[in-house]
């Protein structure tokens, strides 16, 4: 139920705008104009902050993709809001409870960052602020060195933090109707629920390259 009510925001935030954006106002002067678009891509993520019995990872690719919007202020100054489908993860190895392992998490999430964008021309845009990311389906393949099942209970049962705050920034490209996107994000949370988990704790941290379309 609390995934459909945020996708609900989402879709709302992007309809509720998207009435004002629809008026074609003159943009003689860069960032005086409302603009809609969809864009699609990839990231690579990995973790940072990392915490666990010899917890060593390395970096995953994974989609990310969805829509936003750019609100002017003044000339050079807007805020845009944008609603992501965002796929994160790592792959890892280490020990836990004295059981070799391997593991490849991937982890999908709804991501609602709000950006401030300085425009210093009308071909770039520079961009940073919060970003909000609600975990919508965690997979794990895990795979133990010696058979262990407490281990293997251990990783089904973590406790999974769902809210998780984070920052973001980077730069599009935009040539005319096309937006090319560059982003670095990192989370301030990391994925623990409550601290009662004993897998391996990290905070993610990721690249993001996408192209887009703007109306």
């Amino acid at each position: 139920m609390r995934n459909k009510t945020l996708v609900a925001l989402g879709i709302a935030l992007l309809s509720i705008t998207g009435n004002v954006m629809a008026q074609d106002v003159p943009a003689e002067k860069r960032g005086e104009k409302f603009y809609f678009g969809l864009k699609a891509g990839i990231n690579r993520s990995n973790v940072w902050d990392e915490k666990g019995q010899d917890f060593k990872a390395d970096a995953r690719t994974g989609f990310a993709g969805g829509a936003f919007i750019t609100i002017p202020i003044i000339h050079f100054i807007g805020i845009q809001p944008e609603v992501l489908i965002s796929q994160k993860g790592y792959q890892s190895s280490g020990t836990f409870l004295g059981n070799f392992y391997s593991n490849t998490r991937t982890t999908t999430y709804l991501d609602v960052p709000i950006l401030f964008a300085l425009k210093p021309s009308t071909m770039f845009t520079i961009l940073a602020g919060p970003e909000y990311s609600y975990l919508l389906h965690q997979k794990d393949v895990t795979r133990f060195g010696s058979a262990s099942t407490a281990t293997e209970q251990e990783f089904q049962n973590e406790n999974a933090r769902k809210n998780i705050f984070g920052l973001i920034g980077g730069l599009d490209v935009n040539i005319k109707h096309v937006v090319i996107s560059a982003r670095a994000g990192w989370d301030l949370s990391n994925n623990n629920g409550d601290g009662t988990s004993t897998t391996p704790r990290y905070r993610n941290q990721w690249l993001q390259l996408t192209m887009g379309f703007r109306i």
